[in-house]
């Protein structure tokens, strides 16, 4: 049986996952700025929860983005350790897929416009579809203005608002969902879901490969000129 460590820090969440002799174990904290302290020791608590030593671990996935960058990085830095340790690969997973998973097992959704608060008067976006269980993404994900925001072509039925960015801009947004959670975050135990799909296909990377997508080369506000 396969074991995947999954852990999320891209949000106020820290949250980390487990899933062994296909049963899942997870712990998830809403802590902004306390990702740093919380999140080794989560993992060794969740570790010693399920009597398994890092050892057992066949990979790790990680929310490789978007999201804080503070937060990506803590994530990337742990996940890297770990890999490096122990020899093996990790899984990058969208945030905003998470999200619209999380929005799947909670809410029963097919259709997610998965939305984060991107600061800077922006949004992280992303529409997502169900295949077979698994959230698929339906055009691309980008960093826009809410205005900006829009389905895929094409698209018909009921699409349900999920994320941070809904609950900062949603007067801004110019579609109007079925249904939505707007304070929803992503939780590691829907990373986890989708890190599966992807070790079954093969997409797992060598450590050194855990990269963030930030979706901005801009992380910081530029000073005006004098």
């Amino acid at each position: 049986m396969t074991t995947l460590l999954a852990l999320d820090t891209a949000t106020e969440a820290c949250s980390v996952a487990l899933l062994h002799d296909g049963k899942v174990l997870s712990h998830y904290e809403v802590i902004p700025r306390q990702h740093a302290q919380r999140l080794l020791p989560m993992i060794k608590a969740l570790m010693a929860e399920a009597s398994l030593p890092m050892s057992a671990l066949d990979a790790i996935a990680f929310g490789r983005g978007p999201g804080a960058f503070t937060g990506i990085r803590i994530a990337i830095g742990v996940v890297q350790g770990l890999a490096f340790a122990l020899d093996r690969p990790v899984i990058p997973v969208s945030n905003l897929a998470v999200l619209a998973q999380r929005a799947m097992r909670e809410e029963g959704a097919v259709q997610v416009a998965a939305a984060i608060d991107a600061r800077m008067d922006e949004i992280y976006w992303g529409c997502y579809q169900a295949q077979q269980g698994e959230m698929r993404l339906v055009g691309r994900e980008a960093v826009m203005a809410p205005e900006l925001a829009s389905l895929p072509d094409g698209s018909t039925g009921g699409w349900f608002a999920a994320g941070t960015g809904w609950g900062t801009f949603a007067e801004r947004i110019a579609i109007k969902p079925s249904a939505q959670a707007p304070s929803m975050l992503p939780h590691a135990q829907d990373l986890l879901a989708l890190a599966q799909f992807a070790w079954a296909r093969g997409e797992s990377l060598v450590a050194d490969q855990a990269q963030p997508v930030y979706l901005r080369d801009q992380v910081a506000t530029p000073k005006a000129s004098s």
